[in-house]
């Protein structure tokens, strides 16, 4: 396991990711977006033609799909046996389907490891996700919930999106975003909530670089 392990948790649109990426370029870990990962094994069913609510097709797909992650100019490349899928699983089809795979026990228990796994080969590493302080990293060095209000998190993820060229229709996706956030509250494995040992900052009125500084002011770097 890495000698340094920093948990960054959160809904949808709270800057996890880009909290998590810039924190480990400064203090030179590695980054793991734990969502590239669920999304890559709903990409492989997907493109298996696997039904989705057949968990048990699910997991022959995991065991048998050679999954390649690696950090790559501060992101985490993802191959699927093979083949370089990095922007692939970035398609809103998979962001529309992923729940499928993050809702299942079974499954979540195969992804945990495969994020275990991935933080074993480095000596510092900062993840972030929904259930990395609870779940996958309960004895991390430093524990972070990030949170902010519903409009400014819309703002974020449409200004990612639009940014991709993708044309976005700001209320449905506040509503989707609502409701991500309470499927992944009120589901029972692994629900999204801070561990008892986090540090809650609410970044609504934070930039992304303050929200970093806030972090490395616990963590001292």
């Amino acid at each position: 396991m890495a000698k340094l392990v920093i948990t960054i948790d959160g809904p949808a649109g709270s800057g996890k990711s880009s909290t998590a990426k810039l924190l480990a370029g400064k203090i030179g870990a590695a980054f793991l977006d734990t969502g590239a990962m669920y999304r890559a094994a709903t990409l492989a069913a997907m493109q298996a033609g696997c039904r989705l609510d057949d968990v048990s097709a699910l997991e022959k797909i995991i065991d048998n799909t050679k999954f390649e992650f690696s950090t790559a100019a501060g992101r985490l490349a993802v191959k699927i046996d093979g083949s370089d899928v990095t922007e692939k699983i970035r398609d809103p089809q998979i962001t529309d389907n992923v729940q499928f795979v993050a809702s299942e026990p079974v499954l979540r228990q195969r992804l945990v490891k495969m994020q275990q796994a991935f933080a074993a080969q480095h000596q510092k590493i900062v993840t972030e996700g929904r259930d990395q302080g609870t779940v996958v990293f309960p004895d991390a060095d430093f524990k972070f919930f990030l949170t902010a209000q519903a409009d400014a998190r819309t703002k974020r993820r449409a200004a990612e999106l639009t940014e991709k060229g993708l044309q976005v229709d700001a209320g449905k996706l506040q509503q989707e975003m609502e409701k991500r956030d309470m499927s992944d509250k009120n589901r029972k494995t692994a629900p999204l909530v801070p561990a008892k040992d986090a540090v809650i900052i609410d970044n609504t009125d934070l930039t992304l670089e303050q929200t970093v500084g806030r972090i490395m002011e616990v963590v001292k770097f």
